[in-house]
């Protein structure tokens, strides 16, 4: 693991252990975000991933995701972050709904299991 990571994930354990950063359902999300991006190696990506899928949040969105952007574009829709939010601005509070279905209608790999 590179050095960069371990640091990351360390500093992330260590604010969970310490109890200076709480992720669940009852986390402010705003604020829990923005306590993730103050981390060394935290981005806009990582954030609303955690913020989708530890705090609940209905409305994290990810349109810098290579896979969101291709499902997009394979949709007829705007593949570009910038064109991609402000499409999904309709979507309002749900955008992390739509998150999940573009990952899931995504012709990727990861989406077929084995048969």
């Amino acid at each position: 693991m590179p050095r960069t990571r371990r640091a990351t994930l360390t500093t992330l354990v260590g604010r969970l252990a310490d109890g200076s950063l709480r992720l669940g359902v009852e986390s402010d999300w705003p604020e829990a975000r923005a306590q993730l991006l103050a981390l060394p190696g935290f981005g806009p990506w990582t954030a609303d991933v955690i913020a989708m899928r530890a705090l609940g949040d209905p409305d994290a969105f990810l349109p810098t995701d290579l896979g969101i952007r291709r499902a997009a574009r394979d949709l007829g829709l705007p593949s570009t972050p910038a064109a991609l939010t402000a499409r999904a601005a309709a979507w309002r509070p749900w955008r992390a709904y739509a998150v999940q279905y573009l990952w899931a209608t995504d012709g990727h790999p990861i989406n077929f299991l084995p048969a």
